[in-house]
């Protein structure tokens, strides 16, 4: 069953913005060659983690929302914690008001965009 998802992970601040960016095309590529249709894709930069991980108190933040089968998680999750370069993920299934939720933040940042940009 097709259901809607968001993950989150955070890369270790050691990386340059070359690696940064080869690995979250990385991940996008995998969700694409698994069938995920990629609904939004946002980089958060770096950011202060809440507690130190791995000796480490910041990272790069990336999230993606998507649309996939639930059996196709598991597999997400083993390629993030076969990657060294993720310190920590998480993924959630999003309900309907997640979904509703997601869609009216994008367009009330698209309308400020549009709005600073005039």
């Amino acid at each position: 069953m097709i259901n809607q998802y968001e993950t989150v992970f955070i890369m270790t601040p050691v990386l340059s913005e070359e690696q940064m960016k080869e690995t979250v095309n990385k991940f996008e590529k995998f969700m694409l060659d698994n069938g995920c249709e990629i609904v939004n894709s946002e980089n958060w930069g770096m950011k202060k983690l809440a507690y130190p991980i791995a000796k480490k108190t910041s990272g790069f933040y990336q999230l993606f929302e998507f649309k996939a089968d639930g059996s196709f998680i598991k597999n997400l999750e083993i390629q993030y914690k076969r990657d060294e370069k993720i310190i920590r993920f998480m993924t959630v299934m999003l309900d309907k008001y997640g979904i509703q939720f997601n869609e009216r933040r994008r367009q009330n940042r698209s309308e400020k965009k549009n709005s600073d940009n005039e």
